[in-house]
């Protein structure tokens, strides 16, 4: 047989034929299967090898699932509406419209050279109106709930998207898309109310097949704490001040408070002699962003020039204005008991504040060099000193709450969703407002309300979308009275589309409901989702969220969208992510031509473990393609030998299935590359002493590499003389008997030093090893005289002589 792998040929041989014979058809009996990956934005700059990691775990994934019987759903969509496709089509000086209709062209195109099997007749996009009539519904079922409310309130601004942006969307104190500094505004906001979901989005984390660090990083964000709300009279005022306080054990130690700046008791709190500086450092405050002002290691405050009253000791407390402390966390307003917390003992040495312990380690006090956070004894706490701190908390829980003073309660760092944008692009919010009736959403019936076609679409920088300033579309007329009506000209964030979207790959052509209840009970939910990290707290969120409220409402029969979660690691260059800016992009086009498609799927997978960032080498491609040349050959010079199938032939046949088997299973795919790569070598040094491999071993080697180098092992299948595809041919099961070792060596030792070796069966009895231990070492015994023969099956053998 030929030795030449020619590639090429046989890739685009392969494509024409699943084109013409689909190889994931529906049957009778078969199970269903949705893997799916977190759809893409298509960006500009098209793929690169670091895209192609994600989307080829996951049709190796998928294409193994065909192998074992699944009917697979691996549909695939674009994520086409929001600020990165507004701010690309901004910088190309085009239309988003058609900046966006070139660029998934473009994709899809890239995208087909992974030949991933793509139902393609599932295609959606989020910029479609048959799409975003059910986004807008979803907004409509939110509002009649109560879930969706405007509200005018400060919020993250970037200057450079001009537009406003959610807390999940601040990184580091910049915009997640542009990298600008994000400020402040204050808004008129459309809010989406997540907070009514943060218990269950919390406990039924639990239930998922995440990883970990993902499931911890939605519960920090989420952010549940136990504690109490007090209250705190301000001495010369009628107003108190409500805190809450997760800490009501130290209340005794508490010697000041902080305000958030934006707290309304703020100015009224204010001496005359204080007022100037207070007010600068309020409107200071209001240009950073909320992850700044809980980053700055720095801490600054105000005086305001008022005192509060310790409810439990009538100790006066001053009152400080910070801005670590945030108005939407709490109450917008914490007591501080710096001996016992670490930012609060540093803000008092700052500002040469009164520290008073009240837990000590064995209930005596000492200097304090640092805040003491351990467990202790309580001191200078009244009624509650002598008592261990850690059963305290609960006690003095219930003493605020008999004398009126306090209340124990739950809370949450889970803030509602800032839902509207002032920017074009984006889905038209299906609300308007009348003078008469306030705000009426737009009837069912006539989704989706079109965003209306326009030359100008850059955004004002006003706090106005662009939207605002077309009059024929925003005057329109009230659904409830029939008068004159203003349309809502903000627009819905790029999170809006991708919240719910795995629900509609399902049933993408219904126009009378989201997706109907026979449908999503055959497919839904997703069996696995694979996406990046990145989108751990924004998407992954937001999807559980939207899941839940469809629940609720009996559009769906399920809470959670996705059972189990891959998050792949980046690809990087020099160091860093691959990106267009850093110029360290590695195209995947020239390595395609260059080694084929199967090639580069398989060192995508070898390049390091999935689920961490790997480094990009392009010269590690070689290797590679070098192991495929070998697989290629160990298969065509075989291909035909009538070769007897040996013991040891048929372990190493069993053993690579259940490494490669197992290795997947788990999603060691870096080590299941390794693991061809062994049998390989393995299977070619034996075909070479034993003259062949036998057919089976052959096709077995094929259907094992089919998920992986699909084209290759179609074509490596066809040469075994099979006339239907491989993935029609199951998947190789392995025999865990086939795989035991006959024989075993075992070291012999003579007075507990080893003085030679035998093979034994791994079955040997002890009479059966001693007879090979005395044919072996006879002559070594001679003029000795055993005193004992101590045999262990397989693990010891020792005589000892004299």
């Amino acid at each position: 047989m030929s030795t030449n792998y020619e590639f090429k040929q046989i890739e685009q041989k392969w494509r024409t034929y699943w084109s013409d014979h689909p190889i994931n058809e529906p049957a009778e009996g078969k199970e269903k299967y949705y893997c799916l990956d977190m759809f893409p934005y298509p960006s500009g700059s098209g793929l690169h090898v670091g895209h192609w990691r994600g989307y080829v775990l996951s049709d190796v994934w998928s294409r193994y699932k065909i192998l074992q019987g699944y009917h697979v759903l691996h549909p695939m969509g674009w994520d086409a509406f929001g600020l990165p496709a507004e701010n690309y089509a901004i910088t190309m000086g085009v239309h988003p419209a058609k900046a966006t209709a070139e660029n998934v062209a473009n994709f899809k195109k890239q995208l087909k050279e992974i030949s991933a099997v793509y139902d393609w007749s599932k295609e959606l996009n989020t910029t479609d109106p048959k799409f975003y009539k059910w986004t807008q519904w979803i907004f409509v079922k939110m509002f009649k709930e109560g879930l969706a409310y405007e509200k005018e309130m400060p919020i993250n601004w970037c200057p450079s998207c001009k537009t406003g942006l959610a807390n999940e969307e601040v990184v580091n104190g910049e915009c997640e898309r542009c990298g600008s500094e994000v400020t402040k505004k204050n808004l008129r906001q459309w809010m989406l109310k997540i907070t009514a979901y943060a218990e269950r989005l919390l406990e039924d984390l639990d239930k998922l097949e995440w990883p970990d660090k993902v499931k911890k990083m939605q519960a920090d964000w989420i952010g549940k704490s136990y504690g109490a709300e007090v209250d705190f009279k301000i001495d010369g005022h009628d107003e108190s001040i409500r805190v809450f306080t997760t800490r009501p054990d130290t209340l005794y130690g508490a010697t000041f408070m902080v305000l958030a700046p934006e707290h309304r008791l703020v100015a009224e709190l204010t001496s005359e002699e204080q007022k100037t500086a207070v007010e600068k450092y309020v409107f200071d405050a209001s240009m950073k962003s909320n992850v700044d002002r809980m980053q700055d290691k720095e801490k600054t405050g105000v005086f305001t020039g008022s005192y509060a009253i310790n409810p439990l000791n009538g100790e006066k407390l001053q009152v400080w204005i910070s801005d670590y402390v945030l108005a939407d966390y709490g109450t917008g307003a914490i007591m501080c008991v710096p001996a016992h917390d670490e930012r609060d003992f540093s803000f008092a040495k700052t500002f040469d504040l009164p520290i008073i312990q009240v837990i000590a380690k064995d209930g005596i006090e000492v200097e304090l060099e640092e805040a003491y956070t351990d467990v202790g004894v309580m001191i200078n706490s009244g009624e509650f000193s002598g008592m261990p701190s850690d059963e305290t908390k609960e006690k003095v829980g219930d003493y605020l709450e008999e004398k009126g003073i306090g209340t124990k309660t739950v809370n949450y760092k889970l803030r509602d969703w800032v839902f509207s944008r002032q920017r074009y692009w984006g889905e038209p919010i299906p609300v308007v407002h009348c003078p008469y009736c306030g705000i009426v959403p737009v009837p069912e019936e006539e989704l989706p309300v079109v965003l209306p076609e326009v030359e100008s679409y850059e955004p004002t920088g006003t706090g106005e979308s662009p939207l605002a300033a077309i009059d024929e579309w925003v005057n329109t007329t009230c659904p409830a009275c029939g008068k004159p009506a203003k349309r809502e000209t903000n627009t819905m964030p790029q999170w809006a589309g991708s919240s719910w979207y795995f629900l509609r790959y399902v049933d993408v052509n219904n126009d009378q409901e989201l997706v109907s209840k026979e449908v999503a009970k055959k497919w839904l939910p997703v069996d696995m989702y694979v996406g990046g990290i990145e989108h751990a707290v924004l998407h992954l969120l937001y999807s559980r969220f939207y899941t839940k409220f469809l629940y609720d409402i009996g559009v769906v029969d399920f809470e959670e969208p996705f059972k189990r979660l891959f998050n792949q690691g980046m690809i990087c260059k020099n160091g860093a992510k691959m990106s267009k800016s850093k110029g360290n992009v590695v195209s995947p086009d020239e390595l395609v031509e260059n080694y084929g498609c199967d090639s580069l799927r398989m060192y995508e997978l070898f390049v390091g473990p999935p689920e961490l960032d790997s480094e990009w080498d392009d010269r590690g491609i070689e290797g590679v393609y070098r192991f495929m040349n070998k697989v290629w050959n160990l298969v065509s010079d075989n291909v035909g030998k009538s070769v007897e199938r040996t013991k040891e032939l048929e372990k190493l046949h069993h053993t690579l299935i259940f490494e490669v088997t197992d290795r997947l299973n788990k999603f060691n795919l870096n080590t299941t590359v390794s693991a061809f790569m062994e049998y390989t070598n393995k299977l070619t040094q034996y075909a070479r002493e034993h003259d062949g491999v036998d057919h089976e071993t052959l096709k077995d080697i094929a259907r094992l590499l089919a998920p992986f180098t699909p084209h290759m092992a179609e074509e490596l299948w066809s040469m075994l003389g099979a006339t239907r595809s491989i993935f029609e041919s199951g998947w190789p099961e392995y025999d865990l008997e086939k795989m035991k070792e006959d024989q075993l060596t075992m070291p012999i030792q003579i007075n507990g030093k080893v003085r030679s070796t035998i093979q034994v069966s791994v079955d040997a009895t002890k009479e059966e090893i001693l007879e090979q231990v005395r044919a072996e070492i006879g002559p070594k015994l001679e003029g000795k005289t055993v005193v004992k023969e101590i045999v262990v099956p397989k693990k010891i053998i020792n005589i000892v002589v004299k």
